[in-house]
């Protein structure tokens, strides 16, 4: 990991939709900086999660950056929207997308981090040209819809190709990851390379959340 504190960003997909101040709570008082807010279509993906209103109403009750990962299709409709809503990060799958150099320059005209995602069956090669224009890679370690996956360990070299090139080119973005991550797989991700690991059922579904997310960072 070359020394660096990777972030964790615990997933509201395993949280407690109808408790969801609590889950908010939950998060700031382990210490979570990030939040990582999966949007879901029922088309790209086979399941529906939420729209701009719930991340609204998430802004309204807390400070902490909110990191939105659209598993949308036609992801540049959402754009204006959930910036408006409070996002501070949007990311879209550029599996989703024909024109993705244009949906990155929209999202940057808005003033917010802006990310692409590949899934498991997507190779990094298919993004390189959008490497030098962007501020965070998310690799979706599972097949993405559905929380409580295992990691699919050839996703890890990835995340390592992304790190050499990184570094190869002089770039800045960060690599997140989202998947499967836990006790027995975030040594992997970040001795990869990772900046952000988002943590869904090993946060939410931990008896002690702030225990769980000081030993995922530490690890």
């Amino acid at each position: 990991m070359n020394g660096k504190k990777s972030i964790c960003a615990p997933s509201i997909l395993s949280a407690d939709f109808t408790k969801i101040d609590r889950e908010i709570k939950k998060a700031e008082t382990a210490g979570a900086i990030w939040l990582h807010l999966d949007v879901m279509d029922g088309q790209f993906v086979p399941e529906i999660t939420f729209g701009t209103k719930m991340v609204n109403d998430i802004r309204k009750k807390t400070e902490l950056f909110l990191d939105v990962h659209l598993m949308v299709n036609n992801p540049e409709n959402l754009v204006v929207p959930m910036v408006r809503a409070g996002a501070d990060a949007i990311t879209f799958h550029v599996e989703a997308v024909v024109h993705a150099h244009r949906i990155v320059q929209s999202i940057k005209n808005e003033n917010v981090l802006c990310g692409i995602s590949i899934v498991p069956s997507t190779p990094v090669s298919l993004i390189t040209e959008l490497l030098s224009e962007v501020d965070l890679i998310l690799i979706m370690s599972v097949n993405p819809g559905y929380g409580g996956q295992k990691l699919i360990p050839s996703t890890v070299e990835k995340i390592r190709q992304l790190d050499h090139f990184r570094r190869e080119h002089n770039l800045n973005y960060k690599i997140s990851v989202d998947g499967g991550v836990n006790r027995n797989t975030v040594s992997l991700v970040k001795k990869a390379g990772v900046d952000v690991f988002v943590a869904g059922s090993a946060f939410f579904n931990s008896e002690d959340p702030a225990e769980e997310l000081k030993v995922l960072e530490t690890i």
